[in-house]
């Protein structure tokens, strides 16, 4: 499951009674996580150092204009996940998931965003949550709005391409897999059953952007708060970084977990390298 976890030292003991400090002081936590939380349920990110996509291969993920203009970057996408879902929607909270949903319950987490589309927090129970860039595990329509559920899709793909068959290569991020354009060439693509409209993973491609509701919501739950955690995310992208800034405007302490450097080192009073699970088994509330 470590696979594609980066190469990284236990955490020192004086980084852990500083994070321990950090967490005990809050009474209304607001968490921010990204890939770095899941790649400890062996789902790879984009930028990690040595092990994330863009390290190991040279593909880059969709973006949102060419799902919308081409017809058949649609079909090659689908006929990836397609393949690549079983798998992806197959993996499990980790341990860092299971305690950030025993503080919601404790009554210490207020509120947690997360950057990561996996559905991962749901499945470990996390009830206060805004999963910021959508969840791979809905679809949507692009025509009516319509919402529905990843596993109904995949039904309706077995049963347009029961002869269909592909080798597939490595999982990305995303939950799609590596196919070459001519294994992807007969696979067939449904409409939305409601209006015949264009039907997309529910989550924000990039060169997209976040809705304007969702980000107003996140604002106003991190006015509710009095501390900020970053767990497990480099914060490169700016729909996650923002709220960080917005608690530097607010003069709120902030704390960063993380491997490697992020884009908000410089706004932390603390930050500690390690993994994930590892620091927040050993993190107690009072």
């Amino acid at each position: 499951m470590l696979n594609f976890v980066p190469a990284c030292s236990t955490a020192d003991a004086q980084s852990l009674d500083l994070l321990q400090d950090f967490v005990s002081r809050s009474r209304r936590l607001f968490i921010i996580t990204g890939a770095g939380l899941s790649t400890e349920s062996g789902i790879p990110d984009y930028r990690s150092e040595g092990v994330g996509l863009y390290a190991r291969t040279d593909r880059r993920p969709m973006q949102h204009a060419e799902f919308v203009r081409s017809a058949k970057s649609r079909q090659r996408y689908w006929a990836r996940n397609f393949l690549g879902w079983p798998q992806f929607s197959s993996h499990q909270p980790n341990s860092a998931h299971k305690v950030l949903q025993r503080w919601e319950e404790r009554g210490n987490l207020h509120w947690l965003v997360t950057q990561n589309v996996d559905a991962l927090h749901s499945k470990a129970g996390q009830k206060r949550l805004t999963e910021l860039h959508g969840c791979t595990h809905r679809v949507m329509c692009l025509g009516c709005g319509a919402i529905s559920a990843r596993e109904e899709l995949q039904r309706r793909f077995i049963s347009l391409n029961p002869d269909w068959r592909a080798q597939a290569g490595a999982v990305a991020p995303d939950g799609d897999v590596f196919l070459e354009d001519e294994q992807v060439l007969h696979f067939r693509v449904p409409s939305c059953d409601d209006c015949g409209g264009i039907l997309k993973p529910e989550v924000t491609f990039f060169g997209d952007t976040v809705k304007k509701g969702t980000v107003q919501f996140v604002h106003e739950r991190l006015a509710e708060s009095d501390a900020v955690l970053v767990v497990g995310s480099s914060l490169q992208v700016y729909s996650g970084y923002r709220f960080l800034l917005a608690a530097s405007d607010r003069k709120m302490p902030v704390a960063i977990l993380n491997i490697g450097p992020t884009r908000a080192d410089h706004l932390a009073e603390l930050k500690v390298s390690g993994r994930c699970g590892e620091v927040l088994s050993v993190i107690h509330l009072l």
